[in-house]
């Protein structure tokens, strides 16, 4: 830490306790104060370590740990993920564990229901590991912590990886790229990312669309209108 942030922290502090004091008496101050002092707790919680995650990779069997966002299952997101990940090649073993991590939703988190993230995770485990079995590439897969690099942690516990490969789809958010920048900086293994955002000729990979049966029961009505 800088030493000039020292005295803004002190400042920050001490400041408003003070003028909670001098302008509402010790009943406001102490308030204040029980405040910070929270908020020094909370933030002291949330930091995590951040030290290097993993092993260092070692000579041997190759393994490769790649972890999902989303669901891989056109060939061309197949085949560009396979020559990301260099999976292709028939010259040595490799071991390959595909992991999803549960993202939960705001309104999940707050009615406490982690089923549904849960399921939306195997769902891209199961087409991600079917379409990688088409392409003559065996995956064991496992869902993980909600938080990215969490998951990646622990799953690195058990299961020793020279690579990380990160793949996800469409304009990367805020949170997934401070995710790839902090795997990339703490991992001892190789960190490489995918993001799938084209084809092979250059065009653009479109999620296929899927109705609702609201929407499905609309287009039909309509199509009887108009006859």
């Amino acid at each position: 830490m800088a030493p000039w942030k020292l005295p803004l922290i002190a400042a920050a502090i001490v400041v408003p306790v003070v003028v909670g004091f001098a302008l509402a008496g010790p009943g406001l101050g102490v308030a204040v104060a029980a405040l910070i002092a929270f908020a020094i707790v909370w933030i002291a919680v949330r930091q995590g370590p951040r030290g290097p995650i993993g092993s260092p990779p070692g000579a041997g069997r190759r393994s490769v740990l790649v972890v999902l966002t989303c669901a891989v299952e056109e060939p061309a997101e197949v085949q560009r993920l396979v020559a990301v990940a260099g999976l292709g090649g028939k010259d040595q073993e490799t071991s390959v564990l595909v992991l999803s991590p549960a993202r939960i939703g705001f309104l999940d988190r707050w009615a406490s229901d982690v089923e549904s993230a849960r399921q939306v995770a195997q769902r891209n485990l199961v087409a991600t590991v079917a379409a990688l079995a088409k392409a003559g590439i065996a995956a064991e897969a496992r869902v993980g912590d909600e938080d990215v690099v969490q998951a990646v942690e622990d799953q690195l516990q058990s299961f020793v990886a020279s690579e990380v490969v990160l793949v996800g789809q469409g304009e990367p958010s805020a949170a997934d790229d401070a995710a790839a920048a902090e795997l990339a900086s703490r991992l001892r293994a190789v960190f490489r990312r995918v993001q799938l955002t084209s084809g092979p000729a250059g065009s653009a990979v479109r999620p296929r669309a899927r109705l609702s049966s609201v929407a499905r029961r609309w287009r039909g009505r309509s199509r009887d209108e108009r006859r």
